[in-house]
């Protein structure tokens, strides 16, 4: 798709060469919506009275947390000026693709609604950076090192219940195998290796994993040890996904216990940038990783 919109000095690039999840169109949209209205000189109060909404529905619709109706896509529209037909009628077509269920729809019944948004900016992220300071990233998980990650804090739920967060978290791996893969540079602390979970067996498997891993063209892998003392990110782990396209801003994710907070402020992420830069500094270098990952295999 090429589609040049009012108040937008570049077009959306690329929705018509690969598949999109709706939950990130969603933001995308919104995010071209947002650009109009700016462009317009119009307020969130203004746009929100011409949909019958508040100025909090339209923050929530133009950072793609919300569904997006047509009806309230043709007003703004309109109250931005976009008179043009088919840019109009593309706006809409890619409204009804928005509204489409996500690959990860099947397993709503076990998903957070706090990590649908997570799920939908990797997808689509050209890097993801990482730090851990408990367990491997998901990303890099065996089957049974994610089911006994899973049940902790679960201990009553139902064997099916627990498989099904097991095939949720194995089925983002399927990134890896995709045609252009995101840049992928997760940097751990030493006590993620060192972390008996599951049992010896599943530790070596876990790490024989993360060996093999390492391999990929498009993954980093680096290994705080204990010997630097200590470091930046002592206080936990986090996520820093960058993006291609440019209505979507740098995202830094921070999980906790019963949700997530999402920081997309430029000087957030830029915070961000500067301890993962300083943590991949400190840490071991990917060929030293390896070696130290192989080290903790043999002494389990």
């Amino acid at each position: 798709m090429n589609t040049v919109v009012p108040g937008s000095d570049q077009p959306f690039s690329g929705l018509d060469d690969a598949p999109v999840e709706a939950t990130v169109l969603r933001m995308m949209l919104g995010g071209q919506l947002r650009r109009l209205r700016e462009a317009a000189g119009i307020t969130p109060e203004r746009a929100g009275f011409e949909i019958r909404a508040s100025r909090s529905k339209i923050s929530r619709l133009e950072t793609g947390r919300v569904k997006l109706k047509p009806r309230d896509v043709t007003d703004l529209l309109t109250l931005y000026g976009v008179t043009d037909e088919s840019v109009r009628a593309k706006f809409q077509s890619l409204v009804r693709q928005s509204n489409t269920p996500d690959w990860w729809s099947k397993y709503s019944d076990v998903l957070p609604g706090w990590f649908e948004m997570y799920l939908g900016l990797e997808t689509v992220a050209s890097t993801i950076r990482s730090f851990e300071i408990q367990f491997v990233h998901g990303l890099f998980q065996t089957e049974d090192y994610a089911r006994t990650v899973t049940r902790l804090g679960r201990k009553t739920a139902p064997a099916d219940e627990i498989e099904a967060r097991v095939r949720l978290r194995l089925s983002r791996q399927a990134l890896h195998a995709r045609q252009k893969p995101p840049r992928i540079w997760s940097v751990m602390d030493e006590a993620v290796l060192r972390r008996p979970v599951g049992g010896a067996a599943v530790m070596r498997g876990q790490l024989r994993h993360l060996l093999e891993a390492a391999k990929m063209p498009h993954v980093t892998l680096q290994v705080i040890p204990f010997s630097r003392g200590r470091h930046a990110a002592e206080s936990g782990s986090f996520t820093v996904l960058r993006f291609e396209e440019r209505d979507l801003p740098d995202v830094v994710y921070l999980e906790q216990l019963t949700g997530a907070i999402y920081l997309d402020q430029r000087s957030d992420v830029e915070q961000y940038l500067e301890v993962v830069d300083e943590l991949s500094g400190e840490a071991l270098t990917p060929a030293a990783t390896t070696r130290f990952i192989e080290q903790v295999a043999k002494e389990i």
